[in-house]
């Protein structure tokens, strides 16, 4: 399975533009799309305190699957069911299943309305894709599990560990899936299960697992061997009777607030998580996506690997060290990539030299003459027409990119990832102009 990670926790994309994406995946490998939906789910009932103002409509949820069927895609959808729920543990509603009253990443396994809130929501999320085989549960980064006072008490009346404890609310989450949608296949993340003993892996996680192969199934429920992900388990290779593939992920980026791609072989989360800043937009990642892909495909980075990905993306040239493409592109989104790459490259750079070098400003219309509103008009016109020039053409560019922005997003996206990569530079030309004014 070649997935793609449609992390929908930020900058989630609109319809049409899923619309241009999904046939261009499917031209470069991927065979199946894992979509994170966390607050962009049409939750209904109780639930729909979780979803965003600019949620996906039930009809929205069909038209997707409708697209990746078109293109060969299986959709496999992503709950979060111990970590990472920021998006529901936010909520004053929620606040008391967090695992440390202070923080609302992950869920306190001991409260028995936890486990009863992911039946519900896990329920609505698979009601509304009934043809998935997969469901992906999650459960990386359980941050602070164990920290909690109800966690302390468990461990230390059942002389257990964090492991143990782990591992027992992942089978109570299999074992309502199991019971209730017979033959859906689980996929989780690998990060946590690398931190518990085997011992633990032996007896509480895997030995009791209530998970069965499919109907028609001549297969022992043994899945894969924990030896390849679990460092502890390389001495002896064991298998996993959970009905469970543990899954790796490419590397993401090196801080949360990237907006230009510098590692080209990874696959990118939208925001790290749901308080973060954004981290990098779907259209600049395209062209390391479509890497990733075909390196998958043709088990590396090949000539071949490399003349697919300029052909399907219409580029003349990609440099991996400098995380460069040449040519003008012919991928959706690909004017929002050359316009980020401007603001990368240029605005701040530009900006600050013309505030910081232009020894006029420095001499004739400091900070100092502008709060008292006094200068000599000889002197600022010097530096007056290269600022105004400067401040119209970075204007122009600005309102261009937004209007590219708005083709893809919802208005809170665009809002964020202006305030956040243009406007604390573009801000301050705007001010020194209109005091020169």
């Amino acid at each position: 399975m070649r997935l793609v990670h449609l992390d929908l926790k930020g900058a989630a994309p609109r319809l049409s533009y899923l619309e241009q994406v999904f046939p261009l995946l499917s031209q470069l490998g991927a065979n199946g799309i894992l979509i994170e939906y966390e607050d962009m789910f049409p939750f209904k009932g109780e639930l729909e305190i979780l979803r965003s103002p600019y949620a996906y409509s039930e009809e929205d949820i069909e038209r997707i699957q409708q697209l990746a069927e078109q293109h060969k895609l299986e959709v496999v959808p992503l709950v979060q069911t111990f970590g990472h729920v920021e998006f529901i543990l936010k909520h004053e509603k929620y606040q008391h299943l967090r695992e440390v009253e202070r923080f609302p990443n992950s869920f306190n396994p001991h409260v028995p309305d936890t486990l009863a809130l992911l039946k519900s929501i896990l329920s609505q999320v698979i009601e509304k894709h009934r043809h998935s085989t997969w469901i992906h549960i999650g459960a990386d980064e359980v941050f602070h599990l164990g920290e909690g006072m109800d966690s302390k008490n468990w461990m230390s009346h059942n002389k257990g560990d964090v492991g143990t404890m782990f591992l027992k609310h992942i089978k109570e989450v299999l074992g309502f899936l199991t019971a209730q949608y017979w033959g859906l296949r689980v996929l989780m993340w690998d990060d946590m299960l690398r931190k518990i003993s085997v011992g633990a892996l032996r007896g509480e996680g895997t030995g009791t697992a209530v998970v069965a192969p499919g109907p028609g199934s001549s297969a022992a429920p043994a899945l894969v061997h924990l030896g390849r992900h679990c460092g502890q388990c390389q001495q002896e290779p064991m298998p996993c009777p959970v009905g469970i593939w543990v899954l790796g992920k490419y590397e993401e980026p090196e801080a949360p607030s990237c907006c230009w791609h510098q590692c080209p072989l990874a696959a990118l989360p939208a925001e790290y998580d749901h308080y973060s800043v954004l981290c990098e937009l779907l259209p600049v990642s395209i062209p390391s996506l479509a890497i990733c892909l075909q390196t998958l495909v043709n088990g590396g980075f090949t000539e071949e690997a490399k003349r697919k990905v300029l052909d399907v993306l219409g580029l003349e040239s990609v440099q991996l060290e400098q995380s460069t493409c040449e040519g003008r592109g012919t991928f959706p989104g690909v004017e929002i990539y050359h316009m980020v790459e401007q603001v990368n490259g240029h605005l701040k750079e530009s900006i600050l030299k013309a505030l910081e070098e232009e020894s006029a400003i420095k001499g004739w219309f400091s900070p100092y003459h502008r709060k008292r509103q006094f200068g000599n008009p000889r002197n600022m016109e010097s530096f007056g027409s290269k600022i105004l020039k400067l401040h119209e053409d970075w204007e122009s560019f600005v309102h261009d990119l937004r209007a590219q922005l708005e083709r893809v997003y919802f208005p809170d996206t665009v809002e964020e990832w202006m305030e956040e990569n243009v406007n604390p530079y573009l801000d301050q030309l705007r001010d020194l102009v209109q005091d020169y004014r």
